[in-house]
Order: C-alpha cells, then structure tokens, then sequence
C-alpha cells in the first residue's frame, strides 16, 4: 500500500459514529457517513476525496468497526483512492483511542491530520491550504485545531475560544473549549467574534500526540500500542488485538487531551462546514422549491411551506405540511416538527427499547458481495431479493433449520449444491434442501439478480455455518 513522503500528510478518516439524528435512513449498520445525502457520493468518499490528488497528503488511514469494512472497502475502490490502511476497530473507543491507534501504526514524525468521516465542507480547496499552512506549526509539537466563524447561533455544535496569544498569523492558542451552548449562550457567542465552532479536525506529529496523551491521560496509549503489536492483517484490513484495545479507556480526543494540553492551538477554516447532523441542516443545504421545501426522491407536496421531504421507497405526498420532516424508507415512515429535528434520536432509541430492529438494519443489507433485500416474511418463510456482484461469491456453507428455492431473475449462476455443480439462467431455479452444502457464484461480468425463498422452522442469519469464505468471516 502507498506510504507518505516526509513532507506528506497522512489523512486519519474515523468513521465509527452511528448518526442517530438522521434516523430512519442512518442506522447503526449503515450509518450516516456510508450514506450520500449531499451528493452523488457518500460522506466518507466526500471526505477521502478531499484529499485526493494534492501532493501535499498521503493515502489515507481509516479508524472503522469490522461491521462496516467491507462496504467502506467498497466505496474506497468506487471513488478510485486506496487507503494506506484500514484499521479495525474491535469494539467502540471513542475518539482518543481511535487516533491514538493511527498514530501508533506510523512512524513519530508522521504529521497527520484526523478529521470525521461525516462533514461537510464548503470551499475544498481553502480548507486543503488552510491545513497545510498551519503545518509549520504543527511541526513544532502543538496540537492545531481548525474552527468555523459561525453563521448563526448554533446549539447543535461545540465551540473553542480563541485567546490573545498568536503564535503566527491565522493561529492563536486555544483559550478554551466549550460545550454544545443553549440558544441564549450561543447567542453571546455570536456577537463576541473570538467563539468558532468545532469541527473536530485535529493537525499534529504522530510521536508528539502519543506522548502527550500519554502523559495527561496514561489509561489510553499503553493499550492502543499492544493492540496495535498484536494486531493481525485480515485481508487489506489490520485487526487491532480485542483484548488489548478493550482495555482503553473509552474517551473522546476532546477530554482526553485537547481540553488538558498547553499546547492546542487554532487557525480558523478558510470555508463552510457543517456535520450534517440532522435533517434540519439537510433542509437548510438542501435546493429549495418557491415556498422552501426541499423534495428528495418520489415526493411531492401541496399548500407546504419550509419542509424537507424524502422517499427513498414509496410516493410520499403531503398536503397543508409546514416546517416539518418527512422521512420514507421501505419500511419507516418518521414525521418530525423542523425544530426538533435535533430529537429524532429518540425515536431510534425508543425503537431499539422495545426490541424491533429498524434502528439498526435497512431492509436491504450490503455484504461484500454484493447485497440482499427482504420482500415478504411470514410463519415459516421469508423471501428476499439477492444481487451477487460480478465476479463474487458467497460463502460455501449449510443450514440447519431452512431450506431455500433459488430463482434466478437476471444473469447466470453458478451454483454448487454438495456434489453437484451446474450454471442457472434467467427464469430457471432449484432447491437447496436443509444440510446441503451450497454456494451461489457470479463467474460473470454483469451483476447476478436472484429471489430466495427460505422456509424453516427458523429463518435467522446465525444459521449459517461458513466451511469456506473469501472473506474471512465466521
């Protein structure tokens, strides 16, 4: 994989937010930042394009949970970038651990810089220069943070405060952080001019924030470095040591170090941001009709005013709606006030309370290979739609309490069920009785279209028992 030049900047994407304001289409298995709500491009490949193609910025790093680092993986290779790594997290750290664990896989004079994989940036090419102007700095073993003039009283963004104290022009050292303000506060902050919201971008030498870490906050570095030892390459993943990693504490960057350190500093961003947090900032960014709605999808609106409207399945068709939310996946419908947009976390929460799982699952699932989607489930059955990407497979594996009819919709099939192996058109099918070892294949260039019908005493996906996988998995 690509390595840095000396005078590079290693870019750290950390993607392990779940995004629980923009429920119901950000869920915990497809989060916001997989997901494109801005462009044709999801918020991570905005964010690892970025950086593509300028000298002055190294392959990236990315900081992910193992449940989303084939489709991570996936959308890398659609936008053309190849990461200098992909490190797996093996459970949820926060922010202090996750860089700290990027940092640990470079050498101590790597300058790198850490940013979210879910903002959205106005002017790329003035936040590009804006970083690596304050490398000098950086370079001296201060910690830069890079804060957003404010455009209105936000309450949905922390701040940082600037002090008197430049330590050359643009940059000045950080007085203070500040939480997430009420309306009054961020009113004050407004109108003082030195109160910039926090983008959480982070500029730094690798060795130097180990240290520093190290030093203000010692339950994280030891750790992250014998997780990041022990790790394993799985495929072009590296998998940090479970136990190891476990044993950080689970702090956010912010607390850990920035909040504690004499040596943080801030340049303000030469450009827009936003972290696309809640549907109410995707209204505001969004194109607006003559009376202020923003339609996404098959939408469609009369007597409505200053609402945001989205279908990403059935018409959704409103009349007399002001200042509202409307959000249609295949299978939510979420109806929210614009100024409580803030609050549609609750409703993923309450959602998960009462055991249901559309907080955490779209009906159409990715997988490495491709993806498969529900139809229909019933007593007994369950039927989805399966689309094999050409040249994948699924793995060889058996099931215990199903049996399935394949039918083939689109492409061909090659299909192996115990000792036989025989290729399917369209409109042709077969059965896979319960126990029979089977593999579905796509030795094709065009993409495999199948409907699966499964029937059983029990129809969960733990009843898979993989003899053999392209892909590592259990």
């Amino acid at each position: 994989m690509p390595s840095p030049t000396p005078a590079q900047i290693v870019p750290v994407i950390l993607s392990g937010g779940s995004g629980t304001r923009l429920w119901p289409l950000s869920r915990t298995l497809r989060p916001k930042q997989l997901l494109a709500l801005l462009s044709e491009h999801s918020l991570l490949q905005e964010t690892a394009l970025r950086f593509a193609g300028d000298a002055r910025f190294a392959a990236p790093i990315i900081v992910c949970n193992e449940e989303h680092r084939f489709v991570i993986a996936e959308q890398l290779r659609e936008i053309d970038v190849e990461p200098a790594s992909i490190i797996l997290e093996p459970l949820a750290r926060n922010t202090a651990p996750a860089i700290a664990a990027a940092a640990a896989t470079v050498a101590p004079d790597t300058m790198m810089i850490a940013v979210p994989s879910d903002g959205h940036i106005g002017d790329v090419a003035g936040y590009r220069d804006c970083i690596a102007e304050a490398l000098p700095i950086a370079s001296q073993d201060w910690i830069v943070t890079f804060g957003v003039e404010p455009s209105r009283p936000e309450t949905g963004y922390g701040y940082i405060e600037e002090s008197d104290d430049t330590l050359s022009p643009g940059i000045r050292r950080i007085a203070k952080f500040h939480e997430k303000p009420d309306a009054e506060r961020a009113r004050g902050y407004l109108q003082a001019g030195r109160f910039l919201w926090n983008p959480s971008l982070f500029l730094f030498r690798a060795g130097f924030l180990l240290d520093e870490l190290d030093r203000l906050t010692p339950e994280i570095v030891p750790a992250v470095r014998k997780a990041v030892s022990s790790s394993r390459d799985d495929l072009d993943f590296l998998r940090l040591d479970h136990e190891a990693f476990a044993s950080a504490a689970s702090i956010s960057i912010d607390y850990a170090l920035m909040e504690k350190t004499e040596r943080a500093a801030t340049a303000r961003l030469r450009s827009s941001w936003s972290d696309v947090g809640s549907w109410q900032e995707l209204w505001q960014r969004g194109e607006k009709d003559d009376n202020g709605n923003v339609l996404v999808g098959d939408a469609l609106v009369e007597a409505s005013s200053n609402s945001y409207v989205r279908s990403d399945g059935p018409l959704v068709a409103a009349l007399g709606l002001n200042d509202h939310v409307v959000v249609a996946t295949k299978d939510v419908v979420m109806i929210a006030p614009l100024a409580q947009a803030q609050e549609v976390k609750l409703l993923a929460e309450r959602v998960a309370r009462e055991g249901r799982n559309e907080h955490e699952i779209h009906p159409r699932v990715y997988r490495p290979w491709g993806y498969y989607e529900g139809i229909d489930v019933g007593d007994g059955f369950q039927v989805k739609r399966i689309m094999v990407k050409p040249g994948s497979r699924l793995s060889l594996q058996r099931h215990q309490k199903r049996s399935e009819h394949w039918i083939i919709v689109e492409g061909r099939a090659h299909i192996t069920i115990d000792d036989r192996t025989f290729d399917l058109d369209a409109n042709q099918s077969t059965f896979v009785p319960i126990g029979s070892v089977h593999r579905l294949e796509n030795l094709t260039d065009a993409p495999l279209l199948m409907i699966e019908v499964q029937s059983g005493s029990y129809l969960g996906e733990d009843d898979i028992e993989r003899l053999e996988d392209d892909y590592n998995r259990n």
